[in-house]
């Protein structure tokens, strides 16, 4: 859920991995994986993004953890909603 939150952010300030990455200080690859749910990135790296994205890190947790919430209550929840709340809480 972070991951995509992230993409939605960067795609709406209509940005490429490339430049938010580079504010950032992380690498393209790194942030591509980050967004599709490969990497668990640090606390550092997740502050960074968002800063990069012009959003605070208790906005962002804030949003995963509503989407979070949300997720929960549909019919199914499976093992990475659970840890994306580990991560948001």
């Amino acid at each position: 859920m972070l991951g995509a939150h992230l993409r939605i952010l960067r795609h709406d300030r209509d940005e490429t991995l490339t430049e938010t990455a580079r504010r950032a200080g992380v690498s393209t690859q790194y942030l591509s994986e980050i967004e599709r749910g490969i990497k668990e990135p640090s606390s550092e790296v997740i502050a960074a993004v968002a800063d990069a994205l012009g959003v605070t890190l208790l906005d962002l947790t804030v949003a995963v953890a509503d989407d979070l919430r949300a997720a929960q209550a549909g019919p199914a929840q499976n093992a990475s909603c659970a840890t994306a709340f580990a991560l948001a809480a």
